[in-house]
């Protein structure tokens, strides 16, 4: 019996292992410290501190500015002037349509025997003599781009304007939504890049007002730390 007791005596004390986690638990985690730190660090500037000064105010005012404006004001103008470009360019369409007109016309030209080959898809076309005729009114003859494979004596289908000269058709849904889009894109990113180069425009500014302050701050006090005066 005083053997057993001599050997459980020798073993020592029993550890239990709750008491041996909590003593050898790890730096920084499981109770949040090590995020609550990072957290501090991270919004220093808009805290009360000794070591605060005004520029780092201003910055942080700047970033926050700066990220509402990269996402809401960016957009919100790309939005606009996609709106306002497809306002116009519908305005035009109507325009054009009101101008221009098609018309049945022959083709009295001349057009070539052979065209050069043409890579990656392309389509082969030339310009050409051709006329029509309106009711009451005299022949009309105007230079048109045709496609390769329209021949002399064939009938085909032009836009022409008031005064009787060959034009483009008029723009249709797509290419003005194209345009819209193309507007606003170009919009949004000018705007985002202004928005960029002003940022860095007062950081730099609020970097050369933060060393300004810390040399008088430092000249005030270096002297007492130091004692150099003493």
């Amino acid at each position: 019996m005083r053997a057993r007791v001599r050997v459980r005596e020798a073993e020592g004390p029993a550890v239990r292992w709750p008491e041996a986690r909590s003593a050898v638990r790890p730096f920084g985690r499981g109770d949040g410290e090590e995020d609550e730190m990072r957290t501090r660090v991270r919004g220093w500037r808009w805290r009360r501190s000794p070591l605060r000064r005004r520029s780092d105010v201003i910055e942080a005012w700047t970033v926050l500015a700066v990220a509402v404006l990269l996402l809401l004001g960016a957009p919100a103008l790309g939005s606009a002037a996609g709106w306002w470009a497809h306002g116009q360019a519908q305005a035009v369409a109507a325009e054009q349509r009101a101008e221009r007109r098609q018309v049945r016309a022959e083709v009295v030209g001349t057009t070539p025997d052979a065209l050069p080959s043409v890579q990656s898809g392309g389509q082969h076309s030339y310009r050409t003599t051709v006329r029509w005729s309106e009711p009451g009114e005299a022949p009309r003859t105007t230079t048109a781009r045709l496609p390769a494979r329209t021949r002399h004596g064939e009938t085909v289908t032009v836009w022409a304007d008031a005064r009787g000269r060959n034009v483009p058709p008029p723009a249709d849904a797509a290419t003005i939504w194209r345009h819209a889009a193309t507007m606003g894109a170009c919009a949004t990113a000018g705007s985002a890049a202004l928005i960029l180069l002003g940022h860095c425009a007062v950081r730099r500014a609020a970097l050369r007002r933060r060393m300004a302050e810390w040399d008088a701050a430092w000249a005030l006090t270096e002297p007492q730390w130091t004692r150099r005066n003493a």
